[in-house]
């Protein structure tokens, strides 16, 4: 019997894949299979023409469900979530294998064009293909010359529909070199588990308050068009967005500004007498602050249920294998501060925004504090929030074995005011909350971790602390006195990955299973949890490492440096990853419903007549000890809630 069916397919549907997802694109009722390529282990690729009345073997239907049989695909969830909707049955996200992530995991980006071209394969991604899912894939805009058609069907262009296909094949082979690659660096049990793992939270979902967000958009829509007819009226411009119309009015008025940044504007209000001039910039303010993108792609992608799936990405990031965020960017959510969430909630549900406007100088940054709020649990339920506290800063401790850090993370836990005490050689009762150690030893705390020094002060906030150079050099000293285990750390990991990438050995570190392996020109950086960091075409060139990586700025395939701090950023950052993963998957084990997670917290939903006593479970869950990680103190705090905020 074959181990392994390798699948590509083409589709059709109206909604757009990249802005609402694959979840809501196969609930258009025009969504359609058009291709089906597969191949049986190493076996030549058949291709099945469904869009020409073709249907899918018999056998191949009963492989797509036997769990005997790994199904590959580059991508894997697009294709599952896909044949589920056309099969009409849910296929299990652990008889699957995602080709993209593996590639990930070998430390390779993220497109399969990309990959292809970076491993040199014999088989590239054939180039037409986007033109050729353009036509054949997406609504097309009817004209005279198509005869006002708003879709192509493979008899409107069969030369096309026949290279179609041929793409179709290709992709597959070109997915199977790239697997074969991949194979060579195994993905642990552990791993296989977190997958599926992932794609059951994927596939669940998490609600959204849709009247919220409706009402929002709604209100937004007409206060825009407020705020720039009320500049119109009071500058006479024909466009006051214009930068170069604006700043000329500003000079007219008698100011002279030549141009109009964030802080250009809170510079020119601390100044300006004119009403007109303040009120024009103040709508400018306010007008910076109106993005409701994130409300506009949670109306998009939200499913016919009103809830959101797909949002997070298994493996976003391949230097830690952190999850990313789609759709609506859930990592990077804007903090409430609001006190009165409740009452302005309210507010906004029932549309009075009158009142809101009274009671808020901003509504746009009201709105900006809501966006966390609009995930809400099922009806007759609630949230349970929980995250850890500190973890990346407990994981280094740990690893570096600077005991005096983890005993705070073992009694009281308050690191920023242990830190500033051990810094200045002070007691830790004279760090008092507001104090000016305090802070000293918070921006260390957040700064310094990963080698950060004079420059990584100034960014955190050095200078606005009202630090000096002076100041800030002292404060870099002190804290790599007081931790002297984690300076030794970023050594001691540089040092081993100079000698596993110049001899092509095996170097261990002696700490809690962490070791590096030069392998075929890579750098392999085993975590405690058998998982590994892979580093592409790693190099020593003048005493300093580099690997090839996808830069984060230009998002080009570039040789990418990196040193002992950046490198235990990494590791500390994928073990903190790690830790969360094995609670996620202790918290399904124990038939839990995750419908989010960022970074180290995890969103649960409950029966909320029983919140109070999940509450103790999923706390005890979040705090069990990690048989791999021995003596590391986790610590989570969860609160219980009926939609999902910070605490």
């Amino acid at each position: 019997m074959p181990k392994i069916m390798s699948i590509d397919i083409e589709t059709y549907s109206s909604v757009d894949l990249n802005s609402c997802g694959v979840y809501k694109y196969v609930e258009s009722e025009d969504f359609d299979i058009l291709l089906f390529a597969y191949a049986y282990d190493d076996m030549p690729v058949e291709v099945i023409e469904l869009a020409c009345g073709d249907e899918l073997p018999r056998q191949v239907i009963n492989d797509l469900v036997n769990k005997n049989i790994i199904k590959k695909a580059y991508n894997a969830q697009f294709e599952r979530i896909c044949l589920s909707k056309y099969l009409n049955e849910k296929l299990d996200p652990a008889q699957w294998h995602c080709t993209m992530a593996h590639a990930a995991m070998c430390g390779l980006p993220g497109s399969l064009s990309k990959v292809a071209e970076v491993l040199k394969l014999k088989e590239q991604k054939m180039k037409a293909g986007k033109e050729l899912i353009k036509f054949f894939s997406c609504p097309c805009k009817p004209t005279k010359s198509n005869g006002g058609r708003t879709r192509n069907y493979p008899y409107h262009d069969m030369d096309r529909w026949r290279l179609f296909v041929e793409y179709n094949r290709q992709d597959v082979v070109t997915e199977m070199e790239i697997a074969n690659y991949c194979e060579q660096y195994p993905i642990c049990d552990f791993e296989k588990q977190i997958y599926a793992v992932d794609q059951v939270i994927n596939d669940y979902g998490i609600k959204l308050d849709m009247s919220m967000v409706k009402n929002i958009l709604l209100f937004n829509s007409a206060y825009i068009e407020r705020l720039i007819n009320r500049a119109i009226a009071l500058t006479g411009l024909d466009n006051p967005n214009s930068l170069t119309q604006l700043k000329q009015w500003i000079k007219e008025k008698g100011y002279s500004i030549s141009s109009l940044t964030k802080d250009d504007v809170k510079e020119l209000l601390l100044n300006a007498k004119d009403r007109d001039v303040i009120e024009v910039l103040q709508i400018r303010q306010e007008l910076g602050k109106t993005s409701v993108s994130k409300y506009e792609a949670m109306d998009r992608a939200v499913c016919d249920d009103e809830r959101v799936r797909g949002v997070l990405q298994y493996y976003g990031a391949n230097r830690t294998g952190r999850w990313a965020g789609r759709l609506i960017q859930v990592q990077n959510l804007r903090r409430n501060d609001l006190r009165e969430l409740d009452e302005v909630r309210q507010i906004v549900k029932e549309n009075d925004f009158d009142t809101l406007e009274c009671l808020y100088d901003s509504v746009s940054d009201v709105f900006s504090q809501l966006i966390r709020t609009a995930f809400v649990p099922k009806e007759n339920s609630s949230f349970i929030i929980s995250d850890y506290s500190a973890i990346e800063a407990r994981v280094i401790a740990w690893l570096a074995k600077e005991t005096w850090r983890e005993e705070v993370f073992k009694t009281h836990g308050k690191i920023y005011e242990a830190s500033a005490a051990q810094m200045f050689h002070v007691p830790i009762e004279q760090v008092t909350k507001g104090s000016e150690l305090r802070k000293k030893g918070k921006i260390a705390e957040l700064a310094l971790g990963y080698q950060g020094a004079k420059g990584a002060l100034s960014k955190m906030g050095g200078e606005k602390m009202g630090l000096s150079d002076k100041d800030m050099d002292e404060i870099v000293y002190a804290w790599r006195k007081a931790n002297s285990n984690i300076v030794k750390l970023w050594k001691d990991i540089e040092n081993c990955c100079k000698e596993a990438i110049e001899y092509q050995c095996h170097v261990n570190l002696g700490r809690y299973g962490l070791s590096f392996n030069g392998h075929k020109g890579n750098l392999l950086i085993q975590l405690p949890s058998s998982r590994v960091l892979t580093y592409q075409q790693a190099r020593l060139k003048d005493g300093k490492i580099s690997f090839m990586g996808m830069n984060q700025v230009s998002r080009k395939w570039e040789a990418v440096d990196t040193y002992g701090g950046k490198l235990v950023e990494n590791i500390v950052q994928a073990i903190a990853r790690d830790c969360l993963a094995l609670t996620m998957l202790r918290l399904q084990e124990a038939n839990y419903h995750i419908v989010m997670h960022i970074h180290d917290e995890v969103v649960v939903e409950v029966p909320e007549a029983e919140a109070e006593q999940h509450l103790a479970k999923i706390k005890t869950i979040m705090d069990s000890p990690i048989s791999w990680a021995p003596n590391l103190k986790l610590n989570a705090e969860a609160f219980i809630s009926d939609y999902y905020k910070k605490d």
